[in-house]
């Protein structure tokens, strides 16, 4: 029986070059990412992998896509029937999202959901915003928001969230309930101002 030996030999494919190019800047941020970087990591020379992305720009906006629609699972994971619950629910998502990958949270800010200026809007980014704004969206068809723009609630929420995440991620030496109370405060704080009181 005839033995082989040599180099193990990659079957490369568009999933398999965005999984390391993922890994890769997880581990060592945007800046240090490149197509021989990842081929690098994959055996093989970088013009092998321009059967599958065009260049730098088209693996990082892969790798953004990627991480998008796992954002929108975690947005659809959320099963509260009450509008203003699933609001704190997505708000925590989007959270929890933030601090489950600190390197590709930051990545997602390259690609906006609209267009503005001279920067298209990107079609994940697009999805994951309509997915979380549903909730406000069926809070305004209750009658619970003070005013009829949705949009502007949802600016207003991601606003915040996106503060605390960022607040969490500079490693101001919360711990977990400390972070708890941030999240809920920052939550309960912009409610108060998006939605209509109580009335007595």
């Amino acid at each position: 029986m005839a033995c082989h030996h040599g180099p193990v030999v990659v079957t490369l494919s568009r999933e398999l070059v965005v999984a390391t190019a993922r890994r890769q800047l997880e581990r060592d941020g945007t800046a240090q990412l490149s197509l021989r970087a990842v081929a690098r990591e994959l055996g093989v020379t970088a013009p092998a992998l321009y059967a599958y992305v065009d260049d730098k720009r088209e693996l990082m906006a892969a790798v953004a896509a990627e991480h998008f629609e796992r954002l929108i699972e975690r947005i659809e994971a959320v099963d509260e029937p009450d509008p203003l619950a699933r609001v704190r629910a997505v708000s925590r998502a989007y959270v929890d999202h933030a601090l489950a990958s600190p390197a590709l949270f930051r990545l997602l800010f390259n690609y906006p959901p609209s267009s503005a200026g001279e920067v298209e809007a990107f079609p994940p980014a697009t999805r994951a915003f309509e997915a979380a704004s549903q909730a406000m969206a069926d809070a305004r068809d209750q009658g619970l928001l003070r005013s009829s723009d949705v949009t502007m609630a949802c600016m207003v929420m991601w606003a915040a969230m996106h503060g605390v995440a960022e607040i969490l991620l500079m490693g101001f030496g919360f711990d977990q309930a400390g972070s708890e109370a941030l999240i809920t405060a920052a939550i309960d704080t912009m409610l108060a101002g998006l939605v209509v009181p109580e009335q007595t």
